[in-house]
């Protein structure tokens, strides 16, 4: 059974007449019975009863041309459906960020964006930390990720750098730094720290003991490791120590903490969309260009060779 033979059948149930059916769907009369007989062949019994003039639905046809008219209903829903996904109208997108890059700017304006631009997708946001996005990138389960530090010679993927943050200190408002309108690495000898573990992010914890050990500020006092940003910030506001944040988290410090620059410390932190070469969603397609705009980047450079 071929589904001409649900829409040739439903044409003559309705019109109950094989004249009119053959001229509302633009066949010519012999070959319409033709196929009704070889679909009343197939299924074993007839559909209708021949009358001296037309046909007359029987109560097996009666019940089929119910079945029959739902099955080229859904036939039709399911084309709109995939010719909406294959236009990037609706579909689902995967996206991860880093939750320290969520709070203003590119990443929080482009997932803005994208839900006016298409409002019929699902976007599925993930917030996890860069490695962990680049990995569930190169392995499908996500589409795209805001990503910092992009490591080189990850040929499968391509980029677009949307933002760079600066490492700053986040300090109890009631520290003797905040008087300090000058601050250096130097000055933070002997100062309490909560550091985040090497583990998190081997890279830039690497970067930053020698940036640190290069200013002066040799042996930092880390009296107490914080997994992440927010539990930094949520340390320094007990007074346990300082910590190093992005700028970014003036955005949703506690009241009782201020981020402060550190005048040599001199760190940038590259932010990046990041997404398989060979993915040619649609959707990942109109995101980028929603991403691109947001952040005012002219072109996609092609292919991941930031440093580490």
């Amino acid at each position: 059974m071929e589904l001409r033979h649900l829409r040739y059948f439903v044409g003559v149930g309705e019109e109950q007449h094989f004249g009119r059916a053959a001229k509302r769907l633009s066949i010519v009369q012999p070959a319409l019975s033709r196929q009704i007989q070889d679909l009343e062949r197939e299924l074993g019994f007839s559909l209708f009863d021949r009358l001296p003039r037309g046909v007359k639905l029987n109560a097996a046809g009666k019940l089929f041309l119910e079945d029959a008219r739902l099955i080229l209903h859904e036939l039709n829903e399911a084309k709109v459906r995939a010719a909406r996904v294959a236009r990037g109208q609706s579909g689902t997108l995967r996206v991860g960020f880093t939750e320290s890059a969520s709070w203003q700017g590119v990443v929080p304006e482009s997932f803005r964006r994208f839900r006016e631009m298409k409002p019929d997708a699902e976007l599925q946001l993930q917030p996890l930390p860069s490695l962990v996005q680049l990995e569930a990138i190169r392995s499908g389960r996500l589409d795209a990720g805001f990503v910092f530090n992009v490591p080189k010679a990850v040929p499968e993927l391509d980029r677009l750098p949307v933002a760079v943050q600066r490492i700053e200190l986040a300090v109890p408002a009631d520290h003797p730094l905040t008087q300090i309108k000058v601050i250096r690495l130097r000055d933070l000898r002997d100062v309490p720290f909560v550091w985040f573990p090497r583990r998190e992010s081997p890279a830039l914890y690497d970067r930053l003991m020698r940036a640190c050990f290069r200013g002066g500020l040799k042996f930092a006092r880390v009296v107490q490791e914080g997994l992440d940003e927010a539990t930094i910030l949520s340390l320094v506001a007990t007074g346990l120590g300082v910590g190093w944040v992005l700028g970014t988290a003036r955005w949703r410090r506690p009241e009782n903490v201020v981020i402060i620059s550190v005048v040599d410390l001199n760190l940038p932190q590259p932010l990046a969309l990041v997404w398989r070469k060979d993915n040619k969603s649609p959707l990942l397609e109109g995101f980028v260009v929603e991403v691109r705009r947001v952040s005012g980047v002219r072109a996609v450079n092609k292919g991941c060779n930031s440093d580490d």
